[in-house]
């Protein structure tokens, strides 16, 4: 057989061809593929899509403005540009960028989960098949790879960190941590990796270990110094130029969430036995298994050298869980005293549980006798990943056929063909294309709209200016006085600066197939109009537009489309 059709005989090489198999599907359903929905879809990808097209990528003046989103929303709100994130989606367009840069993320989170394990664990020729079983179980978790290597990349900066600390690979150690955040997100992963790293400075020092600790310390300078690089334009506008006031200011947890010690204990047991759905959603109970097995089945100086290696991993994961179960009761008795804690979350630390678990699973899989046990252990956690992975699940679902209903495809969600249709009938309406008018959604994202370039009113966004929520609020005042708890998500939280309405609650995803109706929309077209919105485009249709000071222009459907838009204008007041 000729070498290019050989399989692959290196576990590395094997585990790499098997990642880029289990991720086929996903290639193979094209634009009919599903992508996660929930802080993905409905938002992250809107930023990496119009920054290229408008020519702001790299724009940090304080003038420089996004049009298509919260008519104008400032550039420095967003991501920066000096991402692999963003480069990518500059080069491509949004689907192939994203699936592209998925493949990307998780290729280099097995590489690096891969090299963290060789070179500091499963260094024996024998532990090679472990190693790279572990690594295509952490590269195949369901984080979000829209955020890069934000947690995926994480074995790389523990790399570089441990080998810092062990005195050797100084420069490319180095060099890891200074361009790790140009493919990271720093307000996710950037203060808690520091805090990580200055943890351990402080367990070294305590202990005696100090031969090493300026150049851990100064890796850990390089990490901090290019993430201020790369974060400049955002950091710079809120904190020195103070470009504008955020709407995040008026967070109020204790408004959001309820803050008894038994929510408190709940939340605690779930970030410590399946973590946050952000950094990856995943059952611990293998990890604890191994655990279990590895404690009872080693040699008694095994299990004891592995006791102390697991404590202050335990301890850690425990400490973290108990934090960020609690951390709304902590936040909401010190907000007002620490406004800082307002406008950013320090709970985050949840975002390095998956990496510390992780190793706990490389130590304890390391303390059993090569063989098929830990291997067979291994395999256990990577189908149990891959189970979890809904992404990757919902993509085999829809390749059977089998696709849940409110689950649509990429393809179905952003539809297209339905969308220019809506923007021919406005144009026929108003002779004008999307960037002379503003629109506005009830009933779906607006992210999907803008993804169809239009320009709307609405976002959601987690950072904007507090001014134009206060100017958002009055067109939606009506429906979020019939509803306290949405009117709490609004004033309390706001992130998604949408038009809501009671009757929906917070079902932003209404599809053709539920044909809702809203009986009695209490919107001001007054307001609306005065912000310069003219047609809101609704899944949902409206029994009464009339009192709403709408008009209905057209109903659009499309057989391929997720939607069925209610297409409505402003009313004049002689209409």
């Amino acid at each position: 057989m000729p070498a290019l059709f050989r399989f692959p005989t290196t576990p590395l090489r094997q585990a790499l061809l098997v990642l880029v198999l289990l991720l086929l599907p996903v290639w193979l359903l094209g634009e009919h593929a599903y992508l996660s929905i929930n802080d993905n879809l409905d938002s992250e990808l809107v930023a990496p899509s119009l920054l290229p097209r408008l020519g702001v990528l790299l724009d940090y003046r304080s003038t420089a403005v996004v049009p298509p989103l919260m008519d104008g929303l400032p550039r420095n709100a967003l991501r920066s540009g000096l991402s692999v994130t963003m480069q990518l989606f500059a080069v491509l367009p949004p689907l192939p960028a994203y699936l592209l840069h998925a493949l990307l993320v998780r290729l280099v989170a097995l590489l690096g989960f891969y090299a963290l394990a060789r070179t500091h664990w499963l260094r024996k020729p024998e532990d090679a098949e472990l190693a790279a079983l572990l690594a295509l179980a952490w590269a195949t978790l369901p984080m979000h790879t829209i955020y890069g290597l934000s947690v995926g990349g994480q074995p790389w900066v523990l790399w570089a960190v441990l080998n810092l600390r062990e005195g050797r690979r100084r420069g490319l150690s180095w060099l890891t941590l200074a361009v790790f955040p140009l493919w990271s997100m720093f307000v996710y992963v950037g203060p808690f990796l520091l805090a990580g790293i200055g943890g351990l400075l402080a367990w070294d020092w305590w202990h005696g270990r100090r031969a090493h600790l300026g150049a851990v310390l100064l890796g850990a300078g390089l990490l901090l110094a290019s993430y201020l690089v790369v974060e400049y334009p955002l950091l710079y506008s809120l904190l020195i130029a103070k470009q504008f006031v955020s709407h995040r200011v008026e967070f109020d947890i204790s408004q959001l969430l309820p803050m008894s010690f038994l929510i408190g204990l709940k939340s605690t047991l779930h970030y410590l036995l399946m973590g946050q759905y952000l950094p990856g959603l995943f059952f611990r109970g293998v990890i604890l298994a191994v655990v279990a097995v590895a404690l009872t089945k080693g040699e008694p100086a095994t299990r004891r050298a592995l006791g102390r290696q697991l404590l202050p991993l335990g301890i850690v994961l425990v400490l973290t869980a108990v934090f960020c179960g609690f951390y709304p009761q902590l936040l909401a008795a010190l907000q007002a005293y620490i406004p800082l804690l307002r406008t950013f979350n320090v709970g985050r630390f949840h975002f390095l549980t998956p990496l510390l678990w992780f190793v706990v699973l490389v130590l304890s899989l390391r303390a059993l006798p090569p063989g098929r046990l830990r291997v067979g252990l291994a395999v256990v956690q990577l189908l149990l990943g891959l189970a979890m992975n809904t992404e990757w699940t919902t993509n085999l679902r829809h390749l059977a056929g089998v696709a849940p209903a409110t689950e649509p495809s990429y393809a179905a969600y952003v539809a297209p063909r339905l969308f220019a249709r809506v923007r021919a009938l406005l144009h026929e309406r108003t002779g004008q294309e999307p960037p002379a008018y503003r629109v506005a959604c009830l009933g779906l994202p607006p992210s999907v709209a803008q993804l169809n370039g239009f320009y709307t009113l609405d976002s959601y966004q987690n950072n904007y200016p507090l001014r134009y929520k206060h100017q958002f609020r009055p067109l939606i005042a009506g429906e979020l006085a019939k509803d306290p708890a949405l009117r709490a998500y609004f004033d309390a939280w706001g992130n998604r600066c949408y038009l809501f309405s009671a009757e929906l609650g917070r079902n932003f995803r209404v599809g053709a197939a539920q044909r809702r109706v809203v009986q009695h929309w209490a919107f001001d077209a007054a307001a609306f109009r005065r912000l310069g919105g003219r047609f809101v485009l609704s899944a949902a249709r409206l029994a009464r537009p009339q009192e709403s000071g709408l008009r209905l222009l057209a109903v659009q459907a499309d057989a391929a489309a997720y939607w069925q838009l209610f297409v409505y204008e402003v009313a004049l007041p002689s209409e």
